[in-house]
């Protein structure tokens, strides 16, 4: 008598292994403390680069970067459907966002601008719920809520009381609905492709869309001094090529909403980053907006417990 031994059960090769569950977290903490250093970074650059050409550099760096890094994984090939969503978040993410907030930033006080740029989160949620099918629980609504308030503590505080430019205002709130519009977007796409060639090829289309400030880029970048260029290297390779790849990664194992409401922690990043860096250091009611803006992405993400149903008889 012969004994035989249970094969293994197959396993299908092309499904995909579930990351560590730490790992879309730290890309989140990433893409959190590149974007909150692109404030700073943006800040200091003000005197020396228009907003047409800050984008353009940044991208451009940006691009070249993620070249590298993309192309020996071989040439993407996205569908006829994909090549579209790719290229209106190109235009609208990485060329129409920059432009728009770049030069907001220049007509309405640091506060207003993030009071303003943080109604994306909740823009994010509605959307989600409406075209990716995503729950807009009870907790999300109370975390947005709490988050926002922070954020509007820290607008207040830090504002300097200066007539607000109405210009500026719809700059902002422009940027807050293309990166909402473009969150949503990509959600879908980041299932099907690579995030970093996604986000290459993006960047690459909002880089052409900014060709028109070549000009612009080259006088500036003529006069400026060199600490100004390496900061727009900076812009490039960091809160650009990385921040963005990374928020592409975490895109792909979390929710559209959930993800979007993590951007709350970006003021409170800015502020330890600007009296890290810059030696500002914010008012007391700051800290206060940045601890409710903490809770409410805590209570935001906190998930509703499992309903118990009773064992069929």
């Amino acid at each position: 008598m012969t004994s035989t031994v249970p094969s293994p059960t197959p396993t299908s090769p092309s499904a995909p292994s579930a990351p560590p569950t730490w790992l879309p977290v730290a890309a989140v903490a990433v893409t959190l403390v590149f974007w909150a250093s692109a404030f700073v970074a943006i800040r200091h650059l003000g005197q020396d680069f228009s907003a047409g050409a800050l984008s353009l550099g940044r991208l451009l760096v940006g691009s070249l970067c993620l070249a590298a890094v993309a192309l020996p994984r071989g040439l993407p090939r996205p569908t006829g459907r994909q090549w579209v969503t790719i290229v209106t978040i190109g235009v609208l993410w990485f060329g129409i966002y920059n432009v728009a907030l770049n030069e907001g930033e220049r007509r309405v006080d640091a506060g207003t601008a993030a009071m303003l740029i943080q109604v994306s989160p909740v823009l994010i949620a509605l959307l989600a719920t409406l075209f990716l099918g995503e729950r807009f629980t009870v907790w999300v609504g109370l975390g947005l809520a709490l988050a926002f308030g922070g954020v509007a503590l820290i607008g207040l505080s830090t504002s300097d009381g200066s007539d607000r430019d109405l210009l500026g205002v719809v700059l902002c709130l422009v940027s807050a609905v293309v990166y909402s519009v473009s969150v949503v977007l990509q959600k879908p796409l980041v299932a099907r492709l690579p995030a970093v060639q996604i986000t290459w090829l993006a960047c690459t289309v909002g880089a052409i869309v900014c060709l028109p400030f070549t000009g612009q880029l080259l006088d500036q970048a003529a006069d400026a001094p060199t600490s100004s260029i390496l900061w727009v290297v900076y812009l490039g390779v960091f809160p650009t090529a990385i921040a963005f790849t990374t928020y592409a990664y975490a895109l792909r194992h979390m929710s559209a909403s959930s993800l979007g409401i993590t951007t709350y922690l970006v003021p409170p990043l800015t502020i330890v980053l600007g009296l890290l860096l810059l030696d500002e250091a914010p008012p007391t009611m700051a800290y206060a907006g940045g601890v409710l803006a903490l809770v409410g992405v805590a209570v935001a993400r906190r998930k509703p417990r499992p309903v118990d149903r009773p064992a069929p008889a």
